[in-house]
Order: structure tokens, then C-alpha cells, then sequence
């Protein structure tokens, strides 16, 4: 419920602090006096329109603040709400902030729990706080979308509906299964073809990681065999060899003679043994770097067939990496995946049976438990339209009419009811529900949506909201011109209806009628006053002695009669909520 509103420079608002109550809140005051005004600063906490004209003049900025105790049967939805925009409060609290600021630059921002949200948000948390019925979008009754969770609430069938609804969604998740399995059967084949011929260009590569590399070694080599002969010729020829077949080895007669004459100083010089040791060595790994190199001069040899080989097979390797990889470990992987693919195309035809059957199987139960639910929710209706007719009856309007519509749509796709006749699913059922209304005996019944608007409305909105408060889950509901076109007799029931409506419900009511006002539980004052050149609106909330005058004022006068008048109301209101007494 909302327990503080605070305004500051809306219309001809100033100022203001208002602190509402449990129960039934009343706010009256001359017309003119800004009591709407306080309506529309709500209605902006609840997301409605902003428009830079309720700035009030000479101000650059408006605002309205609001603090909300959160209870159940919301908690758990705005708590939900909360989490998700991570606005949570983390002392838990029970309470949450909103706030609406407009700027004369045409900007408004909202917040909640003081941080900045944005108009959505703000709107989501306003559908579950508070219901304003008068002229205002906020008309939860008039949107259709409504009226089928309001009837099941109001006749207990939310358990059946979600029974009903977990099989419907098993159903959706079973034809969107089919539906894809299908599209993959219409392009199975050519699906086939593909994947077949991708499995069988890779295996037929018979790749081997690690190939690639040995490949482009061993094509350099075959494709430069003039040039590694020409260098292991020259290499040959300084090591002592004038060819591949010369016998003379320079080089290595060199050493020989180095190695001669280093053994010659040894014999006269011991300590030069190391030096004819390191000249032997030398002789030695000459001769075999000789022979090593002519062994791989004699191995060079021009293959023209194998280079074309090696060629054609870094080519292929080439063409299946620009198709499947850029490694050769991710072209065979590419197979394999191929390979499983085609193993699960395969067996497609199967599970497509299984789906069928399943899907069979569930339409037969929701069709069954639609229709149970369907005979349910007409005889629901019936009940809540006798109820909300004797309810309009005792408002002052015996010649309405209510019906609840309760239909189904055919759909060759939808679910089997009897007869052959399919209907249309719905996630809550197979039903459209909608709320009709004739407000005028001989009319016709219409969507509720249409029916007149102002004092009509709100009454229906009372006779409605009386019989469905036990379904409805807003802890707010706040009724403006619910007095419009109707006597002080009529008002005493309105009242009474408001007081009753507010044993679930915190109520706030703008009203001009004493009888209805005397049923209130808090009582406020709406004025307006002139400071210098300056209107302003200011809320004074009433005790007993204030009451009696406030009422007094609204029958017409302050003598001892009207006074007595005013005395009156307030007692046999008093009276009557002090026993319950029903409407």
C-alpha cells in the first residue's frame, strides 16, 4: 500500500506531505481545490503520462515521491521485480521508494529505491502497487488481458489452469521439436549429399598430422636439386675434392702434413702433445664431413614425377583446409563431425514417430482438461455475473447487465474439443474470456472497453472490484468521480462498499458526497488558498470535530441542523462498520 506521498511543484501544488492508512482513505474539498491533481501526481508514480504543463509556473522542475509498504500478495512479484533490475533493498525493509521527476527541458526521470530506472521499468512496478479507476490508463478491469486470470482467481481454478498450463507448454516443446526434425527431413537429402561427399573427399585424403611440414621440406629439396649440387660441389672441392671422382684431397693432405710435423715437435717439445692431439682430430672429422657430403651428393638426383607428386598432394591439403580448417588436425575433425552428423540424420525417422505419438497424446489431455476447465470457468461466470448484476443493482443500476464471455476460436491446429472440432491453445487454456456490459436496460451487451466513461464507470469499476476483491491482487485501489450522477442514498452504499472493499484493500477515495465521506476510516481535506499573487493547494487531515465540520461544509452550511445532519452520517457510518453490517 502506499503509506507517504510527497509533492513538490505540481499544478497548483506547492508543497505537500500526505501520510495514508490502512483502510479507507477519503480526500474531499471544493471543486477546484486540487484533489485530482493528487491523483495525476500517482498516476505519474505509476508511469502515466508526463507533460511539462504540470510544472507549476515559475518552477524549472516538478516532483512526486512515494513510499510503498510491500506485503502480500505482491512481495513476491516485486521482490521478483527488484532482483531483476538490481534494485534491491539489502536490509529488506518492506518498503520501496519511487520517484518521478519532470524538467522543464521536457526530461523526466524515474527512479525506484533511489536509483535511476527507466519508464518500462517504472510502469511494471506500477501495475502490481496500485489500480486507479476514474479516467486514467491505470483501469486494470478495462484491459481484456485481465479478465480470464481475475475469473479464475475469483472461482479457484488457478491450480487447474497451471496443470493445464504445464501441459500445453509439454505440448509446444514437443512441436517445436517436431517442426525442426521435420524442416531437417525436408532437407535431409540434399543434406545427405553433402555431408556424404565432405566425409568422403576427407577420407579419401587419408590425411596424417604432422604431413604438411615433411611435405614442403622434401618439395624444396626436389625443386632446387641443380642448386644443392652446385654448393655440395664447391663445399667438395675447398674440403680437397675437385669433383665428386677426384681422387686428390688438398685439403685433407694439408692437415696430414700439419699433423707430420706436429709429432715432430712433440718428440722435441712433450708439452705440445695437446696440439698434435687437436691437429690428428682435425684430420679425422675432415674425412668424415667429406664422406657424409659425398654420400649426399651421390643420393641428389632430378625426379620431376616425384616434385608433381608432392605438389599435387600439398595442393589437396591446401583446398581441404580453405574448405574445412586451417590445420590439417581440424579438417579431420571436421570429418568426424560430418560423420556424426550423418549418423543422427539417420535416425531422425524414428524420433519423428515418438514426437508424433507424444504429441497425439497431449493434445487428447489438454483437449480433456480444456474443456473440464472451459465448464468450470462458464459456471464461474455465471456466478460472478448474478453477483456483480445484484452489486450494480444495489448502485443505482438496476437496468445494467453483466455477462462474462467465455469462447473458442477454431484452429485446424489447435486441440480436439468433440465432434471434430479443433480450437485454438492458448497458454492458459483453449478459453478467450471477456467482460460485457450493457449499462442500460434494451442495450445490447459490449466489451466493457466500451462502455461510458466518468461516474458509470466507477461505479461499475465498485461493483466489479466489491465482487473480485478477493481475486485481486493490488494492495492499492484509488476511485475518482465515483460519486458522479448519483444521490446521497446511493452514496451510503458506495460508501459502504468502499469500507468493505478496503478489509482487502487499502481505498482511496475523491468524493463530494457526505454519505460516502462519513464511511471513510482516514479523512482528508483538500484547499486551495491565495498567497499574495500565488494559488496553492494544502491537505489537512481531519479528526472527529474537524470531520463534522468538513461534512457539514459539503451538506451546505454550519447550523446546529446541518451540523446535526453532519453528526448523523458520521454516526450511523460509525454504526454500521462497527458491526459489519453488510451492503
Amino acid at each position: 500500500m502506499i503509506s507517504e506521498l510527497t509533492i513538490n511543484n505540481l499544478a497548483i501544488i506547492d508543497t505537500i506531505e500526505l501520510n495514508f492508512k490502512p483502510g479507507f482513505n477519503v480526500l474531499t474539498g471544493e471543486t477546484g481545490a486540487g484533489k485530482s491533481i493528487i491523483i495525476d501526481a500517482i498516476s505519474l508514480l505509476l508511469g502515466g503520462r508526463a507533460d511539462t504543463v504540470l510544472i507549476r509556473a515559475g518552477c524549472d522542475q516538478a516532483l512526486v515521491e512515494g513510499v510503498f509498504v510491500i506485503e502480500q500478495p505482491v512481495q513476491d512479484e516485486i521482490n521478483g521485480l527488484l532482483l531483476r533490475e538490481g534494485l534491491e533493498d539489502p536490509d529488506n525493509s518492506g518498503f520501496i521508494t519511487v520517484g518521478r521527476e519532470l524538467r522543464r527541458g521536457g526530461r523526466n526521470i524515474c527512479r525506484v529505491n533511489g536509483r535511476t530506472v527507466n519508464l518500462a521499468v517504472l510502469r511494471d512496478f506500477g501495475r502490481l502497487l496500485v489500480d486507479v479507476h476514474g479516467q486514467s490508463e491505470h483501469l486494470s478491469l478495462l484491459r481484456v488481458s485481465e479478465h480470464l486470470p481475475l475469473l479464475d482467481r475469483f472461482g479457484g481454478l488457478d491450480q487447474q489452469r497451471e496443470e493445464l498450463s504445464r501441459i500445453i507448454r509439454d505440448l509446444t516443446l514437443v512441436r517445436k521439436e517436431l517442426s525442426e526434425l521435420r524442416d531437417i527431413e525436408m532437407k535431409k537429402f540434399q543434406r545427405i549429399d553433402l555431408l556424404s561427399f565432405q566425409v568422403g573427399e576427407i577420407r579419401a585424403a587419408a590425411l596424417v598430422p604432422g604431413e604438411e611440414l615433411i611435405l614442403r621440406s622434401e618439395r624444396a629439396k626436389l625443386a632446387n636439386v641443380e642448386k644443392l649440387s652446385e654448393l655440395t660441389d664447391k663445399i667438395l672441392r675447398v674440403s680437397g675434392y675437385g669433383g665428386a671422382e677426384d681422387a686428390q684431397m688438398v685439403a685433407t693432405e694439408s692437415l696430414g702434413l700439419i699433423s707430420k710435423l706436429c709429432e715432430q715437435l712433440v718428440r722435441i717439445d712433450p708439452t705440445l702433445h695437446n696440439i698434435k692431439i687437436h691437429a690428428e682430430s682435425l684430420v679425422e672429422q675432415l674425412q668424415e664431413f667429406t664422406s657424409e657430403l659425398l654420400v649426399y651428393r651421390e643420393g641428389i638426383e632430378f625426379n620431376p614425377n616425384r616434385l608433381h607428386e608432392v605438389e599435387e598432394r600439398l595442393n589437396l591439403i591446401q583446398d581441404l583446409q580453405r574448405k574445412y580448417g586451417s590445420e590439417i588436425d581440424n579438417v579431420i575433425e571436421y570429418g568426424d563431425n560430418a560423420q556424426s552428423e550423418l549418423d543422427s540424420i539417420a535416425g531422425n525417422t524414428e524420433r519423428i514417430k515418438e514426437l508424433e505419438m507424444s504429441e497425439q497424446s497431449l493434445l487428447k489431455e489438454a483437449g480433456l482438461s480444456g474443456v473440464a476447465l472451459s465448464n468450470k470457468r462458464r459456471e464461474v461466470g455465471k456466478s460472478l455475473s448474478s453477483r456483480v448484476m445484484l452489486a450494480m443493482d444495489e448502485l443505482n443500476m438496476g437496468g445494467a447487465k453483466f455477462a462474462v464471455q467465455t469462447k473458442w476460436k477454431d484452429d485446424p491446429t489447435g486441440v480436439p474439443v468433440g465432434d471434430g472440432r479443433t480450437v485454438r491453445m492458448y497458454a492458459s487454456g483453449i478459453d478467450w474470456v471477456e467482460f460485457l456490459i450493457a449499462p442500460n436496460k434494451g442495450e445490447g451487451l459490449k466489451p466493457i472497453v466500451k462502455i461510458a466513461s466518468g461516474g458509470e464507470t466507477s461505479r461499475l469499476m465498485l461493483a466489479l472490484r466489491g465482487v473480485l476483491a478477493v481475486a485481486d491482487r493490488r494492495p492499492t485501489l484509488i476511485f475518482d468521480e465515483i460519486d458522479q450522477g448519483i444521490g446521497g442514498r446511493i452514496g451510503a452504499i458506495v460508501g459502504k462498499k468502499l469500507w468493505r472493499l478496503s478489509e482487502s484493500h487499502q481505498v482511496l477515495c475523491i468524493t463530494h458526497l457526505p454519505p460516502l465521506a462519513g464511511y471513510g476510516d482516514v479523512h482528508f481535506k483538500v484547499e486551495k488558498q491565495v498567497d499574495g499573487k500565488r494559488t496553492r493547494t494544502t491537505v489537512h487531515y481531519l479528526d472527529d470535530n474537524s470531520r463534522v465540520e468538513e461534512i457539514a461544509e459539503m451538506l451546505g452550511g454550519q447550523d446546529k441542523s446541518v451540523r446535526d445532519t453532519a453528526l448523523s452520517i458520521l454516526s450511523m457510518a460509525a454504526s454500521d462498520k462497527k458491526v459489519g453490517a453488510p451492503v
